[in-house]
């Protein structure tokens, strides 16, 4: 199948997915802020969310992209299912040990996130939640592996509904606390049950094969500080954010970031298509050449749609919002950007996948995050949620330019200059927003309308070479 064709479908399909499991809790936003009589409840669900990330991520031990980079190494179906066993026997352990450990310290976690120890009872709920979380990842993992599209749809449909299902009547009734963390707990053990009942085949007792253990986790746990590294630039914001100044400020800035979701969708989209198409070519000739034009096409895509955000973020947060959660506006277009940087590390980065080398770019992301740390003691003294946000910001950028100068030392990837010149302007344009029209619509429509004629100059031959090729393409179906 043309490369081009496989990544738009993967693309469209398992974007689709992704978009309606996200598109749905974005919908619900201004509804949730409503039925909920304080910013601080807002909060204390944002660092739920938080802990629950942290924790799943560290209970997968980075087995999910172990076990989908070794699956594809032999097509003999009982070396898969082993494989799919073995991982989940590891996954299974590491979660209840993960989950354990956070009820046994529910007191002191209460403490540490909400200065509060009387919410204990939440990071119980957290602490079967993710026990769920980590083990459906891979669960749900033969899913994705057979590019089985049609499942993959119906189930990220199902599973925001199911949860909002729970929480708004809990929220009618007044359980501001409880509503959010409880639907998040009863949707991740639904949607688990449901994907063991349709991959039930390929996860056997008697399949689990100690010789495979060693390769999943020699791939896999490399991998896992860049994990915990991405939620250092993700999640870390908020808890400093909560220490910092207090839980109210980390609910307003949890609103501030619900445009960002976007991105994240954007970002859902292009991971699942990406992680199969990656792979599956990861043996052709002219790997590096396309995986680099990938790069540039999507870096450049997510800032067209990055200076919209900054013109449009003010209009839509005084629309669907009110009282403090209005001024959140100002940190959209960072926390928008921030997700886009982070699909064109990943694009490139897993070029150390690819050649099985995981150390270097955990170290790079680990470089972005330790900025990201720093930053943030600075700035939201300095700045408030501002500052958290530009430094999450920085944090990225920080660990995109370092892994760009490392893959053309190893020659793992071309740019052209025009890559350097948009980004450039990319970064101008930020700051001109920020200083002179961040609140000034017709302003901003004529520095972007400025910005597009730029870019389309600058891209102009490359912008009718794209049109010919998928005219093509689609031409052939």
């Amino acid at each position: 199948m043309n490369k081009i064709r496989l990544l738009i479908e993967n693309l469209f399909i398992y974007g689709l997915g992704g978009i309606i499991s996200k598109l749905i809790p974005v919908i619900m936003i201004p509804v949730i802020t409503r039925l909920m009589p304080s910013s601080e409840y807002i909060g204390i669900n944002d660092l739920i969310t938080v802990l629950i990330s942290f924790s799943s991520a560290a209970a997968l031990l980075g087995i999910y992209d172990s076990m989908f980079r070794l699956f594809f190494d032999k097509e003999d179906i009982n070396y898969k299912i082993e494989l799919c066993s073995t991982a989940f026997f590891i996954t299974f352990l590491s979660s209840v040990v993960i989950s354990f450990l956070l009820f046994l310290f529910r007191n002191y976690l209460s403490e540490l996130m909400f200065k509060n120890s009387n919410y204990e009872y939440i990071i119980t709920i957290a602490a079967i939640t993710t026990f769920a979380t980590a083990t459906n990842i891979v669960i749900a993992a033969p899913v994705r592996m057979q590019n089985n599209r049609r499942l993959f749809l119906l189930f990220n449909t199902v599973t925001p509904l199911v949860a909002y299902s729970v929480s708004v009547p809990m929220l009618l009734n007044g359980f501001y606390v409880l509503a959010l963390p409880l639907a998040a707990m009863i949707s991740a053990i639904f949607i688990e049950i449901c994907f063991f009942l349709i991959n039930k085949k390929w996860f056997r007792v008697s399949y689990v094969k100690i010789n495979l253990i060693k390769p999943l986790l020699a791939i896999g746990l490399p991998t896992l500080p860049s994990i915990l590294v991405y939620w250092v630039f993700n999640s870390s914001d908020r808890i400093m954010i909560a220490n910092i100044l207090d839980v109210s400020e980390a609910g307003i800035y949890s609103i501030g970031s619900k445009l960002g979701l976007i991105s994240q969708l954007i970002y859902i989209a292009f991971s699942g298509g990406w992680q199969y198409f990656a792979f599956s070519t990861m043996k052709d000739n002219d790997q590096v050449e396309s995986t680099s034009r990938i790069f540039e096409c999507f870096s450049i895509l997510s800032f067209i749609s990055t200076v919209f955000i900054c013109i449009f973020s003010y209009s839509i947060y005084n629309l669907l919002f009110e009282g403090v959660y209005t001024t959140s506006y100002i940190i959209s277009p960072y926390l928008f950007l921030a997700p886009m940087l982070q699909m064109s590390f990943q694009i490139i980065g897993n070029q150390f996948l690819v050649i099985k080398k995981t150390l270097p770019s955990m170290l790079i992301l680990l470089c972005g995050a330790i900025i990201n740390v720093l930053l943030n003691l600075i700035l939201i003294p300095l700045a408030g949620i501002e500052g958290a946000a530009i430094a999450t910001l920085g944090g990225y950028i920080t660990s995109l330019v370092l892994c760009i100068a490392i893959l053309k030392k190893l020659k793992l990837i071309q740019l052209s200059k025009r890559y350097y010149l948009s980004s450039f302007l990319m970064i101008i344009f930020i700051i001109t927003w920020r200083l002179f029209f961040s609140e000034k619509l017709w302003l901003g429509f004529c520095a972007v309308t400025f910005f597009l004629i730029m870019i389309f100059f600058i891209y102009k031959q490359n912008v009718k070479q794209l049109c010919l090729k998928i005219q093509s393409v689609w031409k052939t179906k």
